[in-house]
């Protein structure tokens, strides 16, 4: 159970970063998977007055504030349309209704968790994150990163075309995921990011171009199988209560290749 001594409501970021520096103080944002941990917390952060809780869309951009739920993206009729549901199909396992009210999405994606459904399915997206003091990074790049004591302010994902599709494996339907997918095709590139393996989100793609044409129809079943089985080889799993790294291994390569006929045209392979 957390502990909290001391709670401030911040008038602006400057003043949230300086008491966040110290180590006993926290940010909160839902306070859902925070509230569950054994710590204790000298002062709480509340950025909930800093309006970071908009979706602001432009015609080259969504611009989504670090409080902005994760119901208010799954509801985001811009990002259903853009994500050609892939928003909603990533995030309508996450717990409940209830639970998705509260959960936003920067406490969501700063945690870099290894089940977050949300870390994979903006991965494989032309998406930035911005941070107060370091800037506007990939968010490849920020995935990376070890956490430290900086705040996620926005998520800014272009409106770059592409096509995408989400999956997931649970053993239950509101359970963590067991592996989750999502795989995005642009223009110039292919990409598939995997997460809950049970690690964060892994990204690849497909360097070799072999699956180019993938929505005219010309990539065979053959090109398909001979991509995922790389993904499978190089995609490092381990096991826990929801599966061993032999199963998740063997998922990774059937939902690639569920994806990519997905992506490919046939709506009947999901």
């Amino acid at each position: 159970m957390i502990k909290i001594k001391n709670y401030k409501k911040v008038e602006n970021l400057e003043e949230a970063w300086e008491l966040n520096q110290k180590r006993t103080n926290r940010i909160i944002g839902g306070m859902l998977w925070v509230k569950m941990s054994d710590a204790n917390v000298q002062t709480a952060i509340d950025l909930s007055g800093l309006g970071l809780d908009q979706i602001e869309e432009t015609e080259e951009e969504f611009r989504i504030g670090c409080m902005v739920t994760l119901r208010q993206m799954e509801l985001h009729e811009g990002l259903s349309h853009y994500t050609e549901g892939a928003v909603k199909d990533a995030f309508r396992h996450i717990v409940g209704v209830q639970f998705r009210n509260l959960a936003t999405v920067g406490g969501s994606l700063f945690g870099r968790f290894g089940f977050s459904d949300v870390l994979t399915l903006l991965l494989a997206l032309d998406c930035d994150v911005e941070l107060y003091k370091g800037g506007i990074m990939s968010i490849q790049e920020f995935a990376k990163l070890k956490r430290d004591n900086d705040i996620l302010v926005h998520i800014i994902i272009k409106k770059t075309p592409v096509h995408i599709c989400y999956q997931s494996v649970r053993n239950t339907v509101t359970d963590f995921p067991t592996l989750n997918l999502t795989a995005a095709i642009f223009a110039d590139k292919m990409r598939i990011s995997i997460g809950a393996r049970p690690g964060k989100a892994m990204l690849f793609e497909d360097a070799a171009g072999l699956l180019k044409g993938l929505t005219e129809g010309s990539v065979t079943e053959e090109m398909m199988h001979t991509f995922a089985k790389e993904i499978k080889e190089k995609l490092p799993t381990g096991s826990n209560m929801r599966g061993t790294a032999e199963y998740r291994s063997h998922l990774a390569e059937v939902m690639t290749v569920r994806a990519l006929r997905i992506l490919g045209g046939d709506r009947n392979a999901d």
